[in-house]
């Protein structure tokens, strides 16, 4: 009994991590959003490198820490595809090209919708954010990330 009660409590702390899905494993970067409004945003990045993390993203998570972000890197410049299957918390993503610029923003997506969401031209990467980041930090498309 006492080992299925402390089995239980440290699957509950990993869980409580980011509220459904452990992280932890993930590669992570630090990263600069610099607006064109002359501010510039200080963030912390879970790195979705491979195929099975960018399927899994930020599915079962139920809260995204404030300056935390998870960043999807791809190879090379495509229209990406994203949706919110299993995604409890509402984002924004912004859709990158390969010289950091902001191609497009989708601000606060529906949490656990099918509904395709489009970057709507070539991008090799895309930042998916607590939604209502992109307002608060004044972002627009053109603005940069500068990352590793």
């Amino acid at each position: 009994m006492a080992k299925r009660a402390l089995a239980l409590a440290s699957l509950l702390l990993v869980w409580q991590s980011v509220g459904g899905q452990d992280l932890d494993h993930l590669a992570r970067a630090k990263a600069v959003l610099a607006a064109s409004a002359g501010q510039c945003v200080f963030l912390e990045l879970w790195l979705a490198q491979t195929r099975e993390q960018q399927r899994r993203g930020l599915m079962h998570v139920r809260d995204v820490p404030e300056g935390w972000g998870m960043l999807f890197v791809y190879g090379r410049e495509r229209e990406i595809g994203m949706w919110m299957k299993n995604t409890y918390v509402s984002l924004d993503m912004l859709f990158i090209r390969a010289d950091g610029s902001i191609a497009s923003i989708a601000t606060d997506t529906k949490p656990l919708s099918l509904e395709t969401i489009r970057s709507g031209e070539p991008v090799n990467r895309v930042l998916e954010l607590k939604a209502g980041s992109a307002k608060r930090w004044g972002l627009r498309p053109g603005d940069r990330l500068l990352s590793p």
